[in-house]
C-alpha cells in the first residue's frame, strides 16, 4: 500500500524521533500496516533496519476524542514500568501543522498478530487454548495496575464510568449514527440508562478494545506469550468488568463485518463470551458485577464504533475494502443489546 507520508513528512518525523533521542539512520521509509480503523498504522524503516511504528489520525472524517495517539503515548509510556507487555514509547508530537494531525512513534515489537479466521484456523488445539489462557491472565494483569505508581492516576476519574460511557458514546452516536436505525439506538440507550449500576466495585486501567488482534503473540508447540498489547485509543480509567464485557462482545458473528472479513475473534473455536469470562475470573480477574449491563453497553459501544467507520468512509476518510460493510453490522450489536440475558 502507497505510503501516506510524502517524503518531507517522513524527514519532519524522522527529526522529530532525534530530537527526541531516537537514533534514525538516513531517511525512513514507510508502510501502512493492516488494521486500526480509526488511526494509522504505518511502519517505520530507516537505513540500518531500524523499526519503529508511527500512529496518527485519518486525514479526513475524524470525530472527536476518537484518535488521541499522544494519549496513548502517555498510556504505553506508564505501562512501560510494569509488567504490562507494550510497545516501548519513542515520542509524541501535537504539532498539527507538521502532518496534520499528532503523531506518536514507539518501537517496533515483534509477535505475530492473529487477525484472520484462517491465522488462528492454522493454531492447533493445545496452542489456540494457550493463547486464550494468556489472554485472560494478560488482562486481568492490566487491572491490577497500581494506576498511581505509573503516573496513570489523572488518565481520567475512575468512578461513575458507566454514566460517563453512556453519554460519550450516545454523543458519538448523534454524529455517526445511522438516521434510519435512530430508534432502534434510542430504545437502547433507554435500557441502558434505566438498568446502569447504582455503584462501581472496582476501578482500574481498562484497554477499551480487548481482544486477540490487538496483540502481538509470540507463539509456539502448545505455548504462547503476550509481546505487546497495543491499540490504546480507548484507554482509560474505569471499570474493568466493562473491560471484559468489550472483550466478550467482540465474539459476535457481526464483528465480521465490522471487520468486513472473517476474524479470529468471531471464530466459533474460541470460547463463547460466557465462557471467556469465566477464564478472565479463573486467571485471577475482578468479579464481574452487573455483567449484563456491562455486555448489553459493550454491544452497544460497537454498534456505534461500526457506525464511526462506516460516516469516515462515507466522508471520504477511508477507502479501505474492508469497510464497506461496516454499516450492515450496526443493526446487529444493537439488537444484541437489547437480547435477554443467558
Amino acid at each position: 500500500m502507497t505510503s501516506p507520508l510524502t517524503e518531507d513528512e517522513l524527514a519532519t518525523v524522522a527529526r522529530v524521533m532525534r530530537e527526541a533521542g531516537a537514533e534514525v539512520a538516513g531517511a525512513l521509509s514507510a508502510t501502512v500496516l493492516a488494521g486500526g480503523r480509526s488511526n494509522l498504522t504505518v511502519r517505520l524503516e530507516d537505513a540500518d533496519g531500524g523499526r519503529w511504528v508511527l500512529r496518527m489520525p485519518p486525514r479526513t472524517g475524524r470525530t472527536p476524542s476518537a484518535h488521541d495517539v499522544v494519549r496513548e503515548h502517555r498510556i504505553t509510556r506508564g505501562l512501560g514500568a510494569t509488567d504490562v507487555p507494550v510497545p516501548t514509547a519513542v515520542v509524541a508530537c501535537e504539532d498539527e501543522t507538521l502532518l496534520g494531525g499528532a503523531f506518536a512513534v514507539s518501537a517496533f515489537a515483534d509477535g505475530t498478530c492473529v487477525q484472520s479466521r484462517e491465522q488462528l484456523d492454522a493454531l492447533d488445539a493445545p496452542t489456540l487454548s494457550a493463547v486464550v489462557d494468556e489472554l485472560v491472565t494478560v488482562l486481568a494483569r492490566l487491572h491490577e495496575v497500581d494506576v498511581a505508581a505509573c503516573g496513570l492516576d489523572t488518565l481520567g476519574r475512575p468512578s461513575g464510568y458507566a454514566d460517563r460511557q453512556l453519554r460519550r458514546w450516545s454523543g458519538q452516536w448523534a454524529l455517526v449514527g445511522d438516521p434510519t436505525l435512530s430508534a432502534l439506538e434510542a430504545e437502547v440507550r433507554q435500557r441502558l440508562e434505566a438498568t446502569r449500576p447504582v455503584r462501581q466495585d472496582a476501578a482500574a486501567v481498562v484497554h477499551g478494545d480487548y481482544r486477540i488482534d490487538n496483540t502481538l503473540l509470540d507463539l509456539g508447540p502448545g505455548s504462547a506469550r503476550v509481546t505487546a498489547v497495543v491499540d490504546w485509543e480507548l484507554c482509560t480509567l474505569g471499570d474493568p468488568v466493562a473491560d471484559v464485557a468489550m472483550m466478550c462482545a467482540y465474539r459476535d458473528p457481526a464483528f465480521d463485518l465490522v471487520i468486513g472479513s472473517a476474524t479470529a475473534w468471531a471464530s466459533p473455536r474460541l470460547p463463547s463470551p460466557d465462557g471467556l469470562a469465566a477464564a478472565y475470573c479463573d486467571a485471577g480477574g475482578v468479579e464481574l458485577a452487573d455483567w449484563d449491563f456491562h455486555l448489553a453497553l459493550a454491544r452497544y459501544k460497537i454498534a456505534v464504533i461500526a457506525a464511526g467507520i462506516a460516516h469516515r468512509r462515507a466522508a471520504g476518510g477511508s477507502t479501505d475494502p474492508g469497510t464497506a460493510l461496516a454499516h450492515t453490522a450496526v443493526r446487529p450489536f444493537l439488537e444484541a443489546a437489547l437480547a435477554p440475558p443467558g
